[in-house]
């Protein structure tokens, strides 16, 4: 038996950094615009006999072997720290309490439902791959913990809910980075399309946004600057500048928001023109946040884009390097895809995900 999963990147229009918490608790109508993108994060899970462990990274070419779940457990550090902190939460998924809470109090709280078989029923080997080069801006770490967590949930026979699959990957997620990390990524891994995702007080509700995958790859490019960036650094200095109080920070997300709100209208209404406009205030505005969040090659390119027909450009993610995101008219795709070819950027496919995570079982 094997178990295989995936989840697909994301591109984001507007709202992005709003959505860690807690900065869109701070800003009306707060809400992130993404598409989920044909870019995928894969897990297969293959059961071994015995209760060795294996982790395989296809992608950044590492593997780290554990004779068994104790083992792993003993460990401070790990050569694949994501899935490895991964398969340590879902060994006790729906079994464990808190220390403390009586046996009626525990009954009471949310938790994944047990089939009744161990956690863990044998050792197994978990191998990851990816679509989405590393520090694209282009949320590839959180699908790939997406895709993480719908094979072990197979493996395991733990049912969650999805807003509680996706609280886990990102709390696992953080724990990682050490920094806070925001809800988008979770989103569009989980559920794929186009969403308007809400971040309110009563919690995050995502809205799916009825526009065919044909519009979408019909008006966007996506390329690579090659250049690498850390989206954790980045925003955390943006978010620590917002709660020590920075005036010009709380003022550019106030904007933030604001386009945001409008763009979802301008999508809905299929108002091309207007999403062109907004996306570039979004990333003028974005800008003004720290100095790290844009490069003269990300300008250049932005540039030579703008000259062969794009009408709006932004930075996929936190910036400073990673994937930029052009919108442009259909004519003119073709063209400007030709220039930026020309320079040497690399293109991505930008067909819209309409689904999000699959997992799927073959003997």
């Amino acid at each position: 038996m094997t178990i295989s999963s995936q989840a697909p990147a994301r591109v984001d229009l507007a709202g992005g950094t709003l959505d860690i918490w807690p900065l869109y608790l701070f800003h009306e109508n707060s809400q992130t615009i993404n598409f989920a993108i044909q870019c995928y994060a894969r897990c297969r899970l293959t059961p071994r006999r015995g209760k060795e462990i294996e982790i395989v990274s296809g992608d950044l070419k590492r593997r780290e072997t554990f004779s068994s779940f104790e083992a792993m457990k003993s460990n401070t550090r790990f050569t694949l720290p994501l899935p490895a902190r991964l398969v340590l939460a879902f060994e006790s998924a729906g079994r464990d309490r808190p220390p403390g809470l009586s046996s009626k109090r525990q009954a009471s709280l949310p938790r994944a439902k047990s089939r009744g078989m161990p956690a863990l029923p044998s050792g197994f080997t978990l191998e990851t791959d990816s679509d989405v080069p590393a520090g694209s801006g282009l949320g590839g770490s959180s699908a790939l913990h997406i895709a993480i967590c719908g094979a072990l949930a197979k493996f395991t026979g733990a049912r969650f809910a999805p807003q509680k699959m996706i609280e886990l990957a990102r709390n696992v997620e953080a724990q990682v980075l050490g920094v806070p990390t925001g809800e988008q990524d979770y989103y569009s891994a989980m559920f794929g399309g186009l969403q308007a995702i809400h971040l309110t007080p009563h919690g995050i509700q995502p809205e799916r946004l009825t526009v065919t995958a044909d519009e979408i790859n019909s008006r966007f490019i996506l390329c690579y600057t090659g250049q690498s960036r850390n989206s954790g650094i980045n925003n955390w200095e943006v978010q620590k500048a917002h709660i020590d109080g920075n005036r010009r920070v709380i003022r550019h997300f106030d904007r933030i928001a604001a386009i945001a709100a409008e763009m979802r209208m301008a999508i809905a209404g299929r108002e091309w023109n207007l999403v062109a406009r907004l996306l570039d205030q979004e990333w003028q505005a974005r800008k003004k946040n720290h100095p790290g969040i844009t490069t003269p090659g990300i300008e250049r390119m932005m540039a030579l884009a703008r000259r062969h027909g794009a009408l709006a450009g932004k930075v996929c993610g936190a910036g400073g390097g990673g994937c930029v995101v052009f919108l442009v008219k259909p004519e003119a795709k073709r063209s400007v895809e030709a220039a930026l070819a020309g320079e040497g950027v690399r293109l991505l496919p930008t067909r819209m995900a309409s689904r999000g995570l699959r997992v799927s079982q073959t003997r």
